[in-house]
C-alpha cells in the first residue's frame, strides 16, 4: 500500500519500515564488531591483546562479543525475508538465509588456535586442522554473499523520480562500490598473511570488509533518512519530510 503525505512525500506500508530497521540493525552490528573488539583490547581490565584477526578473539576474554554479534547477525539474516528471484545470484531471501547460517557457522566453528590447549574451551574440543579450514570456508562464503547482496540484490527495483537528476552518490553506486570493496578486502586477507604486508593486516582487511558491508546495509535501511538533499542524492526521491517519520508522528 502506497500513501502520500500532505507535503507530497510518498510512503509505503509499515512492513517496509520494519525491514529498514532490520537492515540498520544488521549494518550497525557489522560495523561495531571490529571496533568493539579492538576498543576493549586497549583496556587492561579485559586482559586481551589486539589479535591478528577478528576470528582469534574467540580465544580471548572478548569471546562473547565475537560470538554474540555473529549469532545476532546470523539470526537477523535468517529471519529477514527478502524478495525471491529465479536467479540464485539475485535471490534476496535465499542469499540472506545462507549468509545467516554461515555467520553462525563462523561463530561456532572457530579458527584453529595458536596452541591446542585453547581448543578445549570451544564447543568442539578437538584441534583438527580441517575444523579451522571449515571456519575459513564459512567466512569466505559469508563475505562472498555480502558482496553479491550489495552488487546484485540491493540494486534491484528502485523507483527513481525522473525529475531528480541522478547523483554520483546514488544508492546503487554506493552498493556496487561496497560490494566490490568487500571482494578486494577479502582477497587481500590471504595475500597480506602470506607476504606479511604490515602488522595486523588480516584484522584491518576484515574490519574494512565489515565496514563496507555495514555501510551498504545502513544505506539500504535509510539510516540517514531520506528527506531533502539526502533523498535526492541517495535515492532519487524528492521528499519534503522523512518518509519513516510520517508513521511515527
Amino acid at each position: 500500500m502506497k500513501l502520500y503525505t500532505s507535503e507530497g512525500a510518498k510512503v509505503e506500508s509499515y512492513d517496509l519500515f520494519t525491514y529498514r530497521r532490520i537492515r540498520r540493525s544488521i549494518g550497525y552490528l557489522g560495523i561495531s564488531l571490529p571496533i568493539l573488539l579492538v576498543f576493549f583490547s586497549l583496556f587492561d581490565f579485559f586482559k586481551t591483546d589486539i589479535q591478528p584477526s577478528i576470528s582469534h578473539y574467540y580465544y580471548t576474554n572478548l569471546r562473547e562479543i565475537f560470538t554474540g554479534t555473529l549469532c545476532a547477525v546470523g539470526l537477523f539474516l535468517i529471519r529477514y525475508k527478502g524478495h525471491g528471484n529465479k536467479s540464485i545470484w539475485k535471490n534476496d531471501n535465499l542469499l540472506t538465509n545462507i549468509a545467516g547460517i554461515m555467520a553462525i557457522g563462523v561463530a561456532l566453528f572457530p579458527t584453529n588456535p595458536n596452541d591446542s590447549y585453547s581448543k578445549f574451551y570451544t564447543l568442539i574440543p578437538y584441534a583438527k586442522p580441517w575444523l579451522g579450514t571449515l571456519h575459513y570456508a564459512f567466512a569466505a562464503l559469508l563475505f562472498l554473499i555480502f558482496s553479491l547482496l550489495s552488487i546484485n540484490v540491493f540494486t534491484i527495483g528502485q523507483e527513481n523520480d525522473t525529475n531528480v537528476p541522478e547523483s554520483i552518490f546514488n544508492e546503487n553506486n554506493i552498493y556496487r562500490f561496497c560490494g566490490y570493496s568487500i571482494l578486494v578486502f577479502i582477497v587481500m586477507v590471504p595475500i597480506s598473511a602470506e607476504f606479511e604486508l604490515f602488522s595486523y593486516s588480516t584484522l584491518v582487511f576484515e574490519a574494512l570488509s565489515l565496514l563496507a558491508f555495514g555501510i551498504a546495509w545502513l544505506i539500504k535501511g535509510r539510516a540517514l533518512g531520506d528527506e531533502g538533499k539526502i533523498g535526492q542524492k541517495l535515492y532519487n526521491e524528492n521528499n519534503f519530510v522523512d518518509t519513516e517519520k510520517v508513521f511515527e508522528e
